[in-house]
């Protein structure tokens, strides 16, 4: 039986402190730039579009059934505009037309069996295909029961069938109806929360009812100031249109 090698050796323990003795004499303290920023932003990773003013992925039914379920899961009220009109719907319709709605990044080539919940859905079809699929079926059964489709019916009656799908009572096909409900729920908070760069959160409506300051790279500013409500107007990762200059239009 072999023994197992000692986590730090003597040679590496050496070697770290080398390379910390190095970095110490070359100087390596943070820059302040001044003026405009010597590289173009995302030129290196570009974020994904967003919403373009016109759908990309959902039909007009179902943008439709989207907006009016995010007007359900997240009502407008004293603190915000509602899911739909914080545009929600635009946000999912932009992602399912990109990598997320693909499947790009995931490994999709099964097998594709019922694993245990800690490893997720093991289902075989895209993001894009579970909302095409999931979103017919659902047209389907409300057209059966209701004789409706579900952005048509009334308020009650929406929250009757979102229940359904939340609880697995409503069945549909292929798509689970309890994975349905989940992926729309998840993305529909997503909207109502992530960047506007994306196409959701219109008018930082979200950040603006948490206080929340947005993608501000520069805090020090306001590292003293304890205790003290700062107000801060957010900004997004596009920044504001009044911080546009010659040079970035």
């Amino acid at each position: 039986m072999s023994l197992k090698p000692p986590l730090l050796t003597r040679r590496r323990l050496l070697a770290s402190a080398a390379a910390g003795l190095s970095l110490i004499s070359t100087g390596a303290y943070a820059r302040v730039l001044d003026g405009t920023a010597p590289w173009q932003p995302f030129a290196a990773n570009p974020p994904e579009q967003g919403w373009t003013g016109t759908w990309r992925f959902f039909n007009e039914a179902e943008a439709r059934t989207i907006g009016a379920m995010a007007d359900r899961m997240i009502p407008a009220d004293d603190l915000s505009v509602s899911g739909r009109e914080a545009g929600c719907a635009e946000f999912i319709d932009g992602q399912l037309a990109g990598s997320y709605g693909t499947g790009e990044k995931l490994y999709m080539q099964g097998p594709f069996k019922e694993g245990t919940p800690e490893q997720g859905d093991q289902l075989p079809w895209t993001m894009a295909e579970r909302y095409r699929m999931g979103l017919a079926s659902l047209s389907e059964y409300c057209r059966k029961t209701y004789s409706n489709e579900f952005a048509d019916l009334d308020g009650e009656t929406q929250d009757e069938v979102l229940s359904g799908l939340e609880t697995g009572d409503i069945a549909l096909s292929p798509i689970p109806s309890k994975t349905l409900f989940s992926d729309i729920l998840n993305n529909v908070m997503e909207g109502f929360f992530a960047d506007p760069l994306y196409g959701g959160n219109r008018d930082m409506a979200s950040w603006k009812m948490l206080g929340f300051p947005g993608a501000r790279y520069d805090y020090r500013p306001y590292l003293m100031k304890y205790n003290e409500k700062l107000d801060l107007e957010p900004v997004s990762m596009a920044g504001r249109a009044a911080w546009q200059t010659e040079a970035t239009q």
